[in-house]
């Protein structure tokens, strides 16, 4: 058997089960953890057919992509959105278990 790299594994685990891809992405941003969102984000681009591809879905400049998904990339709220609907895929929000008013 030979060794893949970790994205290539991921990218085709989020393949193969997109409910782990939108659970994986929804425990990252519960936790606050940019990085590894943006690690997450880039292996599942690779699902999708790569930056290119999925920039031109989400009628994004692939440049510019490649900038916000790197380890020091901040994507904007839309950019993220456009990114998410291109993989079959939304922001959403839920309130806090056990927060009040």
């Amino acid at each position: 058997m030979r060794d893949r790299p970790h994205d290539d594994a991921m990218a085709d685990l989020y393949r193969d089960d997109p409910k782990l891809a939108a659970q994986m992405l929804s425990d990252l941003l519960e936790e606050g953890d940019q990085a590894e969102l943006l690690v997450a984000l880039r292996q599942m681009t690779k699902s999708f057919g790569g930056i290119p591809k999925v920039a031109e879905q989400a009628e994004l400049n692939p440049t510019q992509l490649y900038r916000t998904l790197s380890p020091a990339g901040n994507p904007t709220v839309s950019s993220l959105s456009s990114v998410l609907k291109a993989m079959g895929l939304r922001l959403a929000v839920e309130p806090i278990a056990g927060q009040g008013r």
